[in-house]
């Protein structure tokens, strides 16, 4: 007989009753039923119960003083259970286990938390001793599932004809929207590598390189804030690439990806639709106040800016300035909300930007609201057919800069999703959204700057580089989005030299500043660059989707926590310093 099992915790039935087996685990829970005592040993497989009769007095006593988590090797004999004692919510359910020896292999101090416990609050805690919170069945379902995942996305890339590469770990710092992680150069000295924000630079030069189709399961690095669908630190993404494609080819590849992830580990749950709808980015802004819509409920923004144009009211006519927009929402039944919500909204509203939001409520003898008086039957019917009001109906408008007037409605809409629960969450929306400018002003400078990847090709090329006004030139760039989580951004690249070139002198880059970020693309581009583009859906966020898990963390063996701290290690943490002194680095303090 095998010295730990003959059997995993996760593996016996009826058809093993009156064999000798020998099982190995932690000791989930404990029962003293009358001096018979009940143990489920639980292993990775799952839970078996094993007895223990007060007439072995040696094996009971052991048996009485181990601790939960302690760790047992048990032999025994498999008897049927009477049907009066089933458990149906285990496989092994049927039966349990009589033990005559017992070893204990590993005795277990007091617990911090109860590993069987679903939620346990304190998160820290649980970062702390997470190799006790990875035991607990929902974070040990939610790695294995995480496992099958990365098996079913790698299946099907190499099914897709992609093949896996490895790009390095220690590369050259650039600027790709957040900060890089340093690693000091020892050899080097007051050099450093800096660890990829993603490898969005050597995945090019791959298909430079003559390979046709890239897949990576990639480590990226960014030195940035924690939110609840990102891990500060490192997060794993799925990081495609191909050569001779457009964008409806890179879309194609995806869509058929999600689809067979459902399919494969969605359970119950269903897609919205099979075919994924798109939305160029000013659509998806007007319609839903953001570049990442969930698409699950129908409640949309309406445009009231030219209707509303010449009305004598004081908070509409500041439309008439440049840039200005009159955006509305309807709340369906929203003159049922009591008033304290309206008059709540209003702190709220300056937390988007607005110094306040307006609202009309329409009821069966007339319509209500601080803005009655101000507006005329006119303007009153165009905005009760705009919307869509109808009596009971409540309709909420932001007068403001075009894209905060959109943004603080779509984050309104979310909150009416969430007040009227119209978010389904056996569902998923999945939705592209295309056409993202290429350029944005930055508020605080003025300047021209890259609203989106800076290697990506504009549409129109060189042409609309030479002759159009720079914010209105398109990007061949696209997000895919699910219930209102953006699971990646790709883009068909720029593989002209003299297109990045001119690309970059507008986002204000000198042509030997591209020379020195970027002279190793500048180079493959010379050699024979085939038309290429890709895309990289974070990993961490398809699982969190697929596990129904409302925070990443929950789904990352070892996270970081919100101040990109790993409390299990202690890391960051000091060094030695005859470390620093290899490095060529002192520590200067603040």
């Amino acid at each position: 007989m095998h010295k730990y099992r003959t059997h995993t915790c996760g593996e016996l039935r009826r058809s093993h009753v009156g064999q000798r087996v020998r099982l190995s685990g932690w000791v989930h829970h404990r029962r003293d039923h009358g001096g018979v005592l009940f143990i489920d040993l639980r292993d990775h497989y799952g839970l078996t119960q094993v007895v223990f009769h007060p007439d072995a007095t040696a094996i009971m006593e052991q048996a009485s003083h181990a601790s939960y988590e302690s760790v047992l090797t048990v032999t025994g004999t498999v008897i049927e259970r009477s049907p009066d004692t089933y458990n149906p919510k285990l496989p092994t359910g049927e039966i349990e286990v009589i033990i005559a020896e017992l070893t204990l292999a590993s005795r277990a101090k007091p617990l911090p938390f109860p590993v069987a416990e679903s939620e346990i609050a304190n998160e820290d805690l649980r970062l702390r001793y997470r190799f006790l919170d990875l035991r607990r069945p929902k974070m040990h379902a939610n790695s294995l599932l995480r496992a099958a995942i990365i098996k079913s996305i790698r299946a099907h890339m190499e099914a897709e004809g992609s093949h896996e590469f490895q790009t390095p770990l220690l590369a050259n710092s650039s600027p790709e929207g957040a900060r890089d992680y340093l690693v000091p150069s020892r050899l080097h000295p007051g050099c450093f590598y800096a660890l990829p924000q993603a490898p969005q630079q050597y995945k090019q030069l791959l298909m430079m390189s003559g390979f046709d189709r890239y897949y990576q399961i990639a480590p990226c690095f960014r030195d940035e804030d924690a939110r609840a669908d990102r891990s500060p630190g490192e997060f794993y993404q799925l990081d495609i690439e191909m050569a001779y494609v457009t964008q409806e080819d890179v879309f194609g590849v995806v869509d058929r990806l999600m689809r067979h992830l459902v399919a494969t580990h969605g359970g119950a749950r269903r897609l919205q639709a099979q075919e994924f709808p798109r939305f160029a980015f000013r659509e998806a802004m007007d319609r839903f106040g953001t570049d990442k819509p969930d698409i699950r409920f129908e409640l949309e923004l309406c445009d009231l800016t030219a209707a509303l144009q010449g009305s004598a009211c004081q908070i509409f006519a500041q439309a008439r300035k440049p840039g200005m927009a009159v955006k509305a929402l309807r709340y369906p039944d929203g003159a049922a909300a009591p008033r304290s919500f309206f008059d709540g909204l209003q702190d709220w509203a300056k937390t988007q930007g607005l110094k306040g939001v307006a609202y009309l409520v329409f009821e069966t003898d007339g319509v209500k609201g601080p803005l009655v008086k101000f507006l005329n039957a006119e303007e009153m019917d165009v905005i009760r057919a705009s919307t869509g009001a109808r009596a009971g109906d409540a309709v909420f408008f932001a007068v403001a800069p075009w894209k905060t007037a959109c943004s603080a409605l779509g984050a309104l809409r979310l909150l009416l999703a969430e007040r009227l629960q119209l978010r389904d969450p056996d569902v998923f929306a999945f939705c592209w959204v295309v056409d993202f400018p290429m350029y944005e002003r930055e508020e605080e400078s003025g300047k021209i700057v890259f609203s989106h990847n800076p290697f990506s090709m504009p549409q129109g090329g060189m042409q609309a580089l030479c002759e159009q006004d720079p914010l209105t030139i398109l990007a061949y760039q696209y997000d895919i989005v699910c219930n209102g989580v953006e699971l990646s951004s790709g883009a068909i690249r720029n593989h002209d030299p003299e297109i990045m070139y001119k690309a970059f002198e507008i986002g204000g880059y000198a042509r030997k500043e591209v020379d020195s970020h970027f002279g190793h693309m500048i180079r493959a581009f010379q050699y024979g660059a085939p038309p290429h583009g890709g895309i990289a859906p974070g990993v961490d966020r398809l699982v969190m989707l697929l596990a129904g898990e409302p925070n990443i963390r929950e789904v990352i063996a070892f996270p970081k926590n919100q101040k990109a701290q790993d409390l299990l290690v202690g890391a960051p943490g000091p060094v030695y310093p005859e470390q620093l002194d290899e490095l060529h680095i002192k520590i200067v303090a603040e």
